[in-house]
């Protein structure tokens, strides 16, 4: 079994979590998303980020606005709808019976 592929798949189940939380703190263009996701040592590259974004959006949990920029073309800023904040809030509770549950099994001792 190869350790970077479990790594890999960990990261990729909570990337979805991650990336609705960092939008659910107001407006957030993309490279931004990229640079605090990578700061915090989950690699994620605009391959991956973009069709997840696309995702988000046609399931409702996201939306958009183009916004002039002094530096280039205009850029996409991502908020979360009613139901995107009400999704994360039930994903929040998930992740912390995860959290709980891993916990009470990685820190359990041996019995012999």
């Amino acid at each position: 079994m190869n350790l970077e592929n479990t790594q890999i798949q960990m990261r990729k189940g909570i990337l979805e979590y991650c990336i609705l939380h960092i939008i659910s703190r107001g407006e957030v263009y993309a490279s931004d998303m990229l640079e605090e996701l990578t700061s915090a040592k989950i690699m994620v590259v605009e391959g991956t980020l973009y069709p997840l974004l696309t995702r988000l959006r046609k399931a409702g949990l996201v939306e958009y606005k183009w916004v002039e920029s002094n530096s280039g073309p205009p850029r996409k800023y991502y908020k979360l709808t009613k139901e995107g904040t009400d999704f994360l809030k039930n994903l929040k509770g998930t992740w912390n019976d995860l959290i709980k549950s891993a916990k009470l099994i990685t820190t359990k001792k041996e019995t012999k």
